[in-house]
């Protein structure tokens, strides 16, 4: 199943009691197995250089493959206030899921974290970032999804963001803590356009959904257990906030 296909089969109104006994034995099958997923959560050390704390809102974008996982991940980070996924890489015009899904507008899938500098840092939010959200070592694919526009890449919103990416990269791969070199990459004066509404809080709404239950959930639970320091049992909500 390609990665359109497996985002698109959701918008189907029914599921056939076939679909509904795997969602139930995908979901028990999780619970009672360690968190694994496609890209396990690998234990590093907090950056050397990070940003000063602050009082004001700032912003981070990430793409790390598909967006649910990424999103649903900083919505349970503390001091993040929303976490939206989207398209950021190419043109407005393009930032439209089935094009994006083509692999040749420029955009990923990505997800703005807006976030508290003074609760949680940018430099703990990118070791979130390399740690659990995704695996930082497979080049133009994630999991069970490939092409660029599952790429792992930061885009960077100012210089500072820029340079404490490149210092940290610069520090995982000289520590060697993942078994191939980091291929994320850095861009930067690239727009953030928001994802459509269905794509929103998918991980949170759909819990029991297969692909969620294996490449997403356990990201979940290693936040959980990696960074008890930083992690929201509650998760800050797209649709919600936009409804308040």
């Amino acid at each position: 199943m390609t990665g359109i296909e497996k985002k698109t089969e959701r918008r189907s109104p029914l599921l056939a009691p076939l679909a509904a006994l795997v969602l139930t034995a995908a979901a028990a099958a999780f619970w009672q197995t360690p968190a694994r997923s496609a890209e396990d959560a690998v234990v590093i050390p907090p950056p050397a250089v990070d940003e000063k704390a602050a009082g004001d809102t700032e912003k981070a974008v990430f793409a790390g493959g598909c967006f649910w996982g990424v999103q649903g991940v900083f919505q349970h980070v503390k001091g993040v206030s929303k976490a939206v996924s989207g398209y950021t890489g190419g043109s407005a015009e393009n930032a439209v899921y089935e094009t994006v899904g083509t692999g040749r507008t420029g955009h990923a899938e990505s997800v703005e974290i807006t976030y508290d500098p003074s609760k949680v840092t940018y430099g703990q939010l990118l070791q979130v970032y390399f740690s659990v959200a995704h695996n930082p070592t497979q080049l133009n694919y994630q999991g069970p999804d490939s092409g660029t526009q599952y790429r792992s890449t930061i885009f960077a919103e100012n210089d500072e963001q820029k340079k404490l990416a490149e210092s940290y990269i610069a520090q995982l791969d000289k520590a060697k803590v993942f078994s191939k070199p980091i291929v994320t990459t850095l861009e930067t004066g690239k727009t953030f356009y928001p994802a459509e509404d269905y794509h929103q809080d998918f991980l949170t709404l759909n819990p029991t959904y297969p692909y969620i239950v294996y490449n997403d959930l356990p990201k979940i639970e290693n936040l959980k257990a990696l960074f008890p320091q930083l992690y929201s049992e509650k998760p800050v909500l797209v649709l919600a906030s936009s409804k308040s």
